[in-house]
């Protein structure tokens, strides 16, 4: 579980079991890098929950320094404002999840509904808790104002079926970190054929996005 605070915290990420011991320079370049990732993915991605509460913490503490700062001193002003940059990235980062979770609100509940044991979780508790409130507030809004005025054949409506799906097939630019063999990518045409392809570490593509999708889940690409 990632944890943060002291004079220089240190947030532990938990993944398969072992924990990674995190600088706030990494913490920041996590939430930098959820953030790119989240606002040009065409789908929700996994929850950082946990990043962003190590986020929290760690401005926390940013601000105790800074009241404890002299007064007039150039850094406070530095300081000051790499704080409210990061909380713009934090800000913005959120509020990108709940477009999409507005946006995409019953596939998104199918897809926490249907993951397996031990699968991360595409929602944070809260996000979970705003996605079925919404949902239900949607189908309340949709039977008071049209479907109880309609014959009774008509008055049930599928949202999954209504609600367009997030589009996969979209081509994203991408950053690669970790090199990469043997990518299968789809053809364009029914004239072409499979291929795959290596990424080199450093290079950038534009390719479609569900190619990609598991790399940018491990942290091997970055969505740019």
């Amino acid at each position: 579980m990632a944890a943060a605070g002291g004079e220089e915290p240190g947030p532990e990420a938990a993944g398969g079991g072992e924990e990674l011991e995190l600088t706030p320079a990494q913490l920041i370049r996590s939430l930098e890098q959820a953030w790119l990732n989240e606002k040009f993915a065409p789908e929700l991605l996994e929850s950082k929950a946990e990043i962003v509460e190590c986020v929290v913490e760690q401005l926390d503490h940013m601000e105790s320094n800074l009241k404890r700062a002299k007064a007039g001193d150039l850094k406070v002003s530095v300081h000051r404002m790499e704080i409210e940059r990061i909380r713009y990235v934090l800000s913005s980062y959120l509020r990108c999840r709940l477009v999409k979770i507005e946006k995409f609100f019953p596939h998104v509940l199918e897809k926490e509904k249907s993951r397996a044991e031990g699968e991360p979780s595409i929602l944070s508790p809260e996000e979970f808790a705003f996605a079925k409130e919404y949902m239900a507030n949607t189908e309340t809004y949709l039977k008071n104002v049209a479907l109880k005025h309609m014959p009774p054949n008509l008055q049930k409506v599928s949202l999954l079926k209504s609600v367009p799906k997030p589009n996969l097939d979209s081509f994203v630019f991408l950053r690669v970190l970790e090199r990469q063999e043997n990518i299968l990518v789809e053809p364009e045409t029914d004239e072409q054929r499979e291929y795959t392809i290596d990424l080199e570490e450093g290079s950038q593509h534009l390719i479609r996005y569900k190619t990609i999708a598991p790399l940018v889940a491990s942290g091997a690409v970055q969505l740019i």
